[in-house]
């Protein structure tokens, strides 16, 4: 019976592998559909972005179950807590890249972003794409080291993240209002995007050795 458990346990963290997944997909189609006008890409991004949402449910569903199912020790309750904390960051992840694909579906078939922001915005698509994927490599191997990496990671989106609000804040900013917006949200999405990223990398930490980020130290750094 216990083992039985411990397969469901598998099987919940091998679906969150595949919903983070599903993220990177939906952001890298939004991003392309962003800087290419893709009508098409767009809806796709969106309609992962539907799936993604319907995957966290079906998580979220089975962690409850879970719960209910037999009492679970101290090891399984935190990886059972987790996990519904885990589809959290990894629903707001779909949920963000869909709006950037909604963005590029509302000013279809005009452009969202203007010509000289276009190398900015694939910059941060890239950096959404790297950190999706190496949250699903964390998922997937439950690695405290390569957890805390998505730190960095995430440093890397903010710098991305400040050099777009300084574009549209400049007084050479010569493209209107709306497109100054646009652009603004589409970096608050891409921003929080990161965000949960790392807090999957953070929530593996303390999955893994009971610690939380804050107060867990690297072996090698001790």
């Amino acid at each position: 019976m216990r083992s039985d458990y411990h397969e469901n346990l598998r099987q919940l963290a091998q679906l969150q592998n595949l919903i983070c997944l599903q993220d990177r997909a939906a952001i890298a189609d939004a991003t392309q559909a962003l800087v290419t006008a893709d009508i098409e890409l767009a809806e796709a991004a969106i309609d992962t972005a539907a799936r993604v949402e319907t995957m966290a449910q079906q998580a979220e569903q089975e962690a409850i179950r879970l719960l209910t199912l037999q009492a679970p020790v101290a090891s399984e309750l935190r990886q059972v807590v987790t996990a519904i904390q885990l589809i959290g960051n990894l629903q707001r992840m779909g949920a963000l890249a869909g709006h950037v694909a909604v963005s590029a579906r509302r000013r279809h078939p005009e452009f969202v972003v203007a010509d000289p922001v276009r190398p900015l915005i694939i910059r941060m698509g890239e950096a959404a794409v790297v950190i999706a994927t190496k949250a699903a490599e964390v998922l997937e191997s439950g690695n405290p080291d390569a957890a805390a990496t998505l730190d960095a990671q995430d440093d890397a989106m903010d710098h991305l993240h400040e050099e777009l609000l300084g574009l549209v804040l400049s007084p050479e900013w010569g493209y209107g209002v709306t497109a100054a917006v646009d652009l603004t949200l589409l970096g608050r999405y891409y921003e929080r995007f990161a965000d949960n990223a790392v807090e999957v990398g953070r929530r593996t930490i303390f999955l893994a050795t009971g610690q939380t980020a804050e107060t867990w130290t690297p072996p090698d750094a001790e």
